[in-house]
């Protein structure tokens, strides 16, 4: 089955300081599931990849979660003109507050 045109993924560095704040043994899998979710159709809405229902306050319009009972989060944004999705935030869910870059923030 064809999958399209691959993406170009880009990290904003704000999404890279985000990283270095999630436990480090998780990096691998992150960087993995990011690969293999938003390389190819990552407009296209999922179980665990959804549009956002109003823009995040960083200018994600998308989110993906991931991990162990889905407990990541990954803010990003697409342009498929270009093709290519820039992550702009890493957080994780933590109950039922969101952590990116150790601070608390709502949606």
């Amino acid at each position: 089955m064809p999958r399209g045109p691959k993406f170009v993924l880009i990290f904003a560095p704000e999404a890279l300081g985000h990283l270095m704040v999630i436990e480090r043994k998780y990096h691998r899998f992150l960087r993995k599931a990011i690969d293999e979710q938003l390389s190819y159709s990552p407009e296209h809405a999922t179980r665990n990849r959804k549009p956002l229902e109003r823009p995040a306050g960083f200018g994600a319009t998308w989110e993906l979660r991931c991990g162990p009972h889905n407990r990541f989060r990954v803010f990003y944004d697409v342009d498929a003109s270009r093709l290519t999705v820039r992550i702009l935030a890493v957080g994780a869910k933590e109950g039922h507050r969101l952590l990116i870059g150790g601070e608390e923030f709502e949606l």
